[in-house]
């Protein structure tokens, strides 16, 4: 439900449905019934979405310091756009805003980790150390249960706005070649082109791409620097109406 949410408001942003409200059917505008989608999101749709977000964010960051200084039950309505917001929207796109703010290096780091929670013992040294990498941000090595282990290559992009194409995937395969890696997974925080998805499962060396969605949905599987809380959420019967 997080990638459907998430992707309904984007498709809001950049004005190809009409202004979600809670109960009510998904409307597609004029525009969304007559675009081509070939190239969405385009450069320009990007920080349409981005801007989106961000104003999302601060409208939160608000509510938060809000809360802070009132008292429970006092707290002044926020706008229906934001109550219908899940829980698991609401920090998913808080965690995707953070990690967009990382430093490339930090990034880079975050990635390895992650990555060394699904199960590749990451080496110490290459992609680690500035030392002619050839671009590389990790390298590590997977043992599989039939006690085979493959060499696996890692490439980190930490994108605000943009998409990684075609180049880059076609760029980390020649350098996967030079390390003898049969496997490649590349990070980024915002979204792969089809043709970028296309090379990435093209060959024998295949590269697993995991994009910015993708990305939070892996942190709280692997429980990576979060906290569980409880929290209800309330059903259609306080909904409807009489």
């Amino acid at each position: 439900m997080f990638d459907f949410n998430f992707g309904l408001k984007n498709l809001q942003s950049v004005g190809y449905v009409e202004e979600l409200k809670r109960n009510q059917d998904v409307t597609l505008t004029d525009l969304g019934r007559s675009v081509d989608l070939t190239n969405y999101p385009t450069e320009e749709q990007q920080k349409a979405i981005a801007a989106y977000w961000n104003k999302k964010n601060a409208l939160r960051a608000e509510r938060n310091k809000a809360k802070k200084v009132a008292d429970e039950g006092k707290e002044e309505a926020v706008d229906s756009d934001d109550e219908q917001d899940s829980a698991d929207n609401d920090w998913k796109t808080q965690l995707l805003d953070q990690i967009k703010k990382f430093s490339p290096a930090k990034f880079e780091s975050f990635s390895r980790l992650l990555i060394s929670k699904m199960g590749v013992s990451i080496d110490k040294i290459k992609g680690v150390q500035l030392s002619g990498d050839h671009g590389i941000d990790g390298f590590g090595y997977f043992r599989s249960d039939e006690f085979r282990t493959s060499r696996v290559a890692i490439q980190c992009k930490r994108y605000t706005s943009g998409t990684v194409g075609e180049s880059e995937i076609r760029d980390f395969k020649g350098t996967m070649d030079s390390f003898n890696a049969e496997y490649g997974i590349f990070v980024t925080t915002s979204y792969y082109t089809d043709t970028a998805k296309e090379i990435a499962a093209q060959g024998n060396r295949t590269v697993t791409l995991i994009d910015g969605q993708e990305l939070t949905d892996l942190v709280e599987k692997y429980q990576l620097h979060i906290k569980p809380v409880t929290t209800y959420a309330l059903d259609d019967y306080y909904f409807e109406k009489d």
